[in-house]
């Protein structure tokens, strides 16, 4: 299927909005301010956030959040410590999300053996401990039925 020159300009503007979440995620981003960096209304930019990338700008940003709360809590960082440096301004919500995404509570994730997971090059990291919320979802369905 062949992108009209609209669509590849719009592609463009909201890989610009992705990277800045990426690069920007501890700071507070909310869906206007990343929506001004992709050149478009909140709302366009919140439906075309989603189809291209299948999920919700906010959800997305939560992901890296968590993500890389992941990988202060591996290294001993406190929950409370990992939810300020990620730039969550909730305790709360932060542990309720990082539950629903990872599967178990930030503090049991910090507990556990994370089996030599650090020893790994940084590429394969990021790979095995990415959240996935398919995954949960499943694992959630699978146990339910």
């Amino acid at each position: 299927m062949r992108m009209t020159p609209q669509e590849l300009e719009n592609l463009a503007h909201l890989r610009r909005a992705r990277d800045r979440i990426d690069r920007d995620f501890a700071s507070p981003l909310d869906v206007p301010t990343m929506a001004a960096t992709a050149l478009m209304s909140p709302a366009h930019f919140a439906r075309q956030f989603k189809i291209a990338y299948g999920e919700t700008p906010y959800a997305y940003l939560m992901t890296r959040r968590i993500e890389r709360a992941m990988a202060l809590l591996r290294e001993g960082m406190t929950v409370t410590d990992a939810c300020m440096a990620v730039g969550c301004t909730s305790l709360g919500s932060f542990s309720s999300r990082f539950h629903e995404i990872v599967g178990e509570t930030p503090t049991a994730y910090r507990n556990r053996n994370h089996g030599g997971i650090d020893e790994l090059p940084t590429c394969m990291t990021k790979s095995q401990t990415r959240p996935q919320r398919s995954r949960i979802r499943e694992a959630a369905s699978t146990v339910a039925a």
